[in-house]
């Protein structure tokens, strides 16, 4: 909303000092899709990533965050709420015939809603993928393609650099890389040829864009994946789409720095989850879980810092509150909460629907990470939590997660049923080429039909075995573990009035 400059001198006066100190205090939340921690920053050998790099060296890299759940939309709801997803009713998927929405009432809480009770200007541009609008309303909506990294961030440039409004603001840019999508790559002398992942046929390049191109040879295989050709493939164009994403990044950090803004702007990077292939993404596995996050703090006197505290994509709402000056640490809620049932009562809308699913909605399930931004010692959770449930609306397979620094326990609810697949998963040739293969084929440090076939828990020593590669949950040794972890789940299902707690009773 633009201001008016009528009104007389003290009105025009008045604007103009609040000019000088306008867009202090920005905040630019950057996430991208499908993509792991495959950056330089993280120590992957071939990422070009130089800009998200430059990012963790003037602020703090964070080396444990966790999503919620690998999965979009449900990801992208706890990301704008702060609240799991099982509580803010995203269950699944946002679009299409899938149709899941949170409910109502979390405009109490929601993101863009209580930065702009604090006094920000908001607005959104690219992959937003979470309903309804009016719950996760932004000002302002920006046109542009989320494939396009670079027109993308120039699309944002009129609304960062807006004189005439003198609130801080609030950019939410999603990219659409590197997600799967596109078509596959024709040129490819396979017969399963890889997902583009985004990337234009033969070899073309987005506007403003500089494509990097990688050699199938030479990139990284992750232990979750078989280190066959087809695999190979499809890293090398996921590993471009990453490329692409940083070069977004590069352009939307010159635009602040042209208009004087960097230094007044906190910049956030991360991901919805991790890495769009089988093992990673719609599983609660570390690679499906496990982000990268970034956070440059302009008002930080210590940069270049590496935490290994545990965070989690609940925490991001109320540490952007908190950096807002909107965030009250006692009650953990907005220090402008509104009741939501008042709030709709004044529009005249959704009065005689569910609207809060038996929540009240008054307070967070993350807690603010700001504190943690200058100090590497510095701890935050004991445990980070996991919920999912759906993928694609066919995709039922609830499983929650509780994980500290020394084991990792996975219930699947669904345990009697075959492990669903996301429709782009089951397609990857990376998967087919396995698949096609046989049940006892490797897929990573499994097998096809391990993967496929899962039990009621499994539990990992998370520190002794990182990738997850040993269930110790029939170990009688492990007894004792495995019912203090129980434990430790049902009483988060408790605190967080998940509705999934039931199935202990009668599953």
């Amino acid at each position: 909303m633009k201001r008016s400059l009528t009104g007389g001198f003290p009105v025009v006066l008045a604007l103009l000092t609040g000019l000088l100190q306008a867009a202090e205090r920005n905040i630019v939340f950057f996430i991208t899709d499908d993509e792991g921690t495959t950056l330089g920053c993280y120590g992957d050998p071939v990422a070009v990533t130089p800009n998200v790099d430059r990012l963790a060296a003037e602020g703090t890299l964070f080396r444990n965050a966790f999503a919620t759940t690998a999965s979009c939309s449900a990801s992208r709801s706890v990301v704008l709420s702060g609240l799991h997803n099982h509580a803010n009713g995203q269950y699944g998927h946002q679009h299409d015939f899938h149709k899941f929405a949170s409910f109502h009432n979390v405009v109490s809480l929601a993101l863009p809603r209580v930065l702009a009770d604090a006094g920000y200007r908001t607005a959104r541009i690219g992959k937003y993928h979470v309903a309804p609008e009016p719950v996760y309303h932004f000002e302002t909506q920006l046109p542009g393609n989320a494939r396009s990294t670079v027109q993308l961030a120039e699309a944002c440039r009129g609304f960062l650099t807006d004189a005439t409004d003198p609130r801080p603001f609030f950019l939410y840019l999603g990219t659409a890389d590197p997600h799967r999508g596109g078509g596959t790559d024709e040129t490819s002398a396979r017969e399963l040829k890889p997902d583009l992942f985004g990337n234009r046929p033969r070899r073309g390049a987005y506007p403003g864009v500089e494509e990097v191109f990688f050699d199938p040879a030479t990139v990284p295989v992750p232990a979750f994946l078989p280190d066959t050709p087809e695999t190979r493939e499809e890293l090398a164009q996921y590993y471009q789409s990453c490329a692409r994403v940083d070069q977004g990044v590069g352009r939307l950090i010159e635009i602040l720095e042209e208009a004087g803004l960097l230094d007044q702007t906190l910049f956030v990077f991360t991901s919805d989850h991790g890495m769009a292939f089988s093992g990673a993404k719609t599983t609660v596995y570390e690679p499906g879980l496990k982000v990268p996050f970034v956070v440059r703090n302009p008002y930080a006197n210590r940069r270049g810092v590496v935490s290994d505290a545990l965070i989690s994509h609940v925490d991001i709402t109320p540490s952007l509150l908190d950096f807002a000056g909107g965030l009250d640490r006692e009650t953990n809620a907005p220090k402008a909460w509104q009741d939501p049932n008042a709030f709709w009562r004044a529009r005249g809308e959704a009065l005689e629907e569910n609207r809060a699913g038996r929540h009240d909605f008054r307070s967070y399930h993350g807690r603010s990470w700001l504190p943690l931004l200058e100090h590497p010692e510095a701890s935050h959770w004991e445990a980070v939590f996991a919920s999912h449930t759906f993928h694609e609306i066919q995709m039922y397979y609830p499983m929650r997660v509780v994980r500290d620094r020394h084991y990792k326990l996975i219930w699947n609810l669904a345990a009697g049923l075959p492990y669903p697949f996301a429709s782009d998963l089951w397609a990857a040739s990376s998967w087919q080429a396995q698949y096609r293969r046989g049940m006892d084929a490797a897929y990573g440090r499994r097998t096809v039909g391990d993967y496929i076939h899962r039990p009621p828990f499994e539990l990992y020593d998370i520190a002794a075995d990182p990738e997850e590669t040993r269930n110790l949950a029939s170990d009688p040794d492990h007894r004792g573990v495995l019912v203090e972890y129980q434990a430790k789940l049902r009483e988060f299902q408790k605190q967080t009035e998940d509705p999934w707690i039931l199935k202990w009773e009668y599953e």
